[in-house]
């Protein structure tokens, strides 16, 4: 079986706990900002002077004439209703948030130098909320988590008293191993007949037992299957931008962004055969740290005398460095077939390694590529369209000291991810000098390729065997807003709805050493939606 090679090529790394599915969370970012930048769906690279471009397209900024400052609060409905097998569950929250804060300060060098103005700009904005709730359940079939935990185990010939603190040992077999979940007894007949007083043993059904050392099975199957998970925390973005304006045809701008990272995953997992028995898995998850990017834009005016702008951006990977944290938790009363009783456990983690089991890695984002254009008919209406892409297949985990080769498993699966296309439009009109509704539109393509699934390392410390694969999203975003000679506020409101595919996990099947079947649950279909009210104020001076 391959997971043999496996476990002795990670027997040199420490135990590993990242998958995609967590980088794919630091990847994805929501539409958020300034409540005019929001209205307009994003789509103001090219348009410039609203203080979110700078996290864009930097040379946004460069459109300033006067000093700005401003700050955003906003509040969100967050709604999720899963479909398993025809069984639906909803889960709505609400969640008030401090979305922006920024300013900028505008220096005008002359009017007849080609240099026309060098504008400073500061924002802090929340780049990624994941708070949201989900519940599923019903039958498995003939499916079971506790073969997936059997798939880890093979191989583990003596658990001794450290299995959560050996780097070969993944906590998802050992967890398993101790709950009774899991074990060596199988009715293989070449294997060594399994005697109990010089008698040889049957399960229930009257079948020979045989242990077999470092080969383990599920137990159970035909369980119901229950799931919930809380996850909290976000992605806060620190933009400090530099912008110039060169006779008011070019404008070019620079942004150094800092990235603070708070990820927290709640999962409790359980499977219950009837007759009292049943286990529950829960697993506590974070994912903290801090990292960078730079990014660079232009906007030209190709035409003297014509209002349409040409906007080019390219952002670097951003460069993060991460601390996973995991404890996990299994309580369980299964049937043992050799003493024919229901065994009781409890394993805590945090007991075994006094606290969390922390793990240090490295993850570097795709390139991301922006091209806009933006058209104003006179003072009364604005036009914006972009197009954005990253290839997400091109993200890559390192180890605490930046070499690649410490997570060459993990690094194996980013072909599930692909290429992500962005399209933002947007307008803004002016009833008034004073009053403008806007409204816009942004679509994100799904990260994921559609047969995209999670699988841990056989020494992983990670025991949140979900994932979802998410599919595309869309934001429906409308504005309205009211600018005075000194004082502006402007009011927007997203619909956000994303479909996605869930699994509570996956199973494997190796034949000779190669991965022949890949088989999960039936799908558990998901709708996500959000509705955000975002309310901005500021000060143009």
């Amino acid at each position: 079986m391959s997971l043999v090679a496996l476990g002795l090529c990670l027997a040199v790394f420490p135990a590993k706990a990242q998958t995609i599915y967590d980088a794919a969370q630091l990847m994805d970012k929501d539409l958020n900002g300034t409540a005019r930048f929001v209205a307009m769906g994003g789509a103001m690279s090219a348009l410039g002077g609203d203080i979110s471009t700078m996290g864009t397209n930097p040379a946004g900024i460069g459109i300033y004439r006067s000093h700005d400052f401003a700050t955003s609060f906003g509040f969100s409905s967050y709604g999720t209703e899963s479909n398993y097998m025809g069984n639906k569950m909803n889960v709505d929250k609400m969640h008030g948030s401090f979305d922006n804060l920024g300013f900028v300060f505008s220096s005008k060098i002359g009017n007849l130098t080609a240099l026309r103005f060098v504008n400073f700009g500061f924002n802090y904005h929340k780049a990624k909320s994941f708070f949201g709730n989900m519940e599923m359940g019903g039958g498995l079939g003939l499916l079971s988590q506790t073969y997936y935990m059997a798939d880890q185990a093979y191989g583990i010939t003596d658990w001794g008293n450290s299995a959560y603190t050996d780097i070969n040992v993944g906590w998802l077999s050992a967890l398993g191993y101790d709950g009774w979940l899991i074990t060596d007894v199988t009715t293989d007949v070449t294997d060594t007949p399994l005697l109990e007083d010089g008698k040889q043993l049957t399960d229930v059904n009257g079948n020979l037992l045989y242990r077999t050392p470092g080969a383990y099975v599920g137990l159970y199957d035909n369980g119901n299957a229950s799931y919930r998970s809380e996850q909290r925390g976000g992605i806060e973005q620190y933009d400090f931008n530099v912008a110039f304006n060169i006779k008011d045809r070019v404008y070019l701008g620079l942004t150094l962004g800092v990235y603070s990272v708070d990820y927290n995953k709640y999962t409790i997992y359980g499977e219950d055969y009837g007759g009292g028995e049943y286990y529950t898995l829960t697993s506590n998850n974070q994912i903290v740290g801090s990292g960078f990017d730079i990014k660079m834009g232009a906007i030209i005016r190709p035409f003297e005398y014509s209002p349409l702008r040409i906007g080019l951006a390219v952002h670097t990977p951003t460069f993060y460095s991460l601390d996973y944290r995991t404890r996990a938790y299994v309580e369980s009363s299964v049937y043992d077939p050799v003493t024919g009783q229901n065994e009781p456990a409890s394993v805590a983690t945090e007991d075994i390694v006094y606290g969390d089991m922390i793990r240090e890695f490295r993850l570097r984002t795709p390139w991301t590529y922006n091209v806009s254009l933006g058209y104003t008919v006179g003072n009364s209406l604005a036009i914006g369209a972009e197009y954005e892409y990253q290839d997400y297949s091109s993200m890559e985990f390192r180890g605490p000291e930046g070499y690649s080769d410490d997570f060459n498993i993990e690094n194996s699966y980013t072909p599930m991810l692909k290429g992500v296309n962005t399209f933002r439009v947007g307008l803004e009109y002016k009833v008034i000098p004073q009053f403008a509704f806007r409204a816009g539109y942004n679509y994100r393509s799904s990260l994921f390729d559609k047969d995209a699934y999670k699988d841990l390392p056989i020494n992983s410390i990670q025991t949140d065997t979900d994932f979802t694969n998410a599919g595309s999203l869309s934001n429906y975003t409308l504005g309205i807003g009211y600018r005075g000679k000194l004082f502006y506020a402007d009011l927007a409101y997203k619909y956000s709805v994303r479909k996605s595919d869930f699994y509570p996990f996956v199973n494997m099947l190796y034949t000779d050493d190669v991965l022949t079947e890949v088989t999960s649950p039936e799908v558990t279909k998901l709708t996500d939606t959000r509705s955000q009210v975002l309310f901005t104020v500021g000060m143009r001076f």
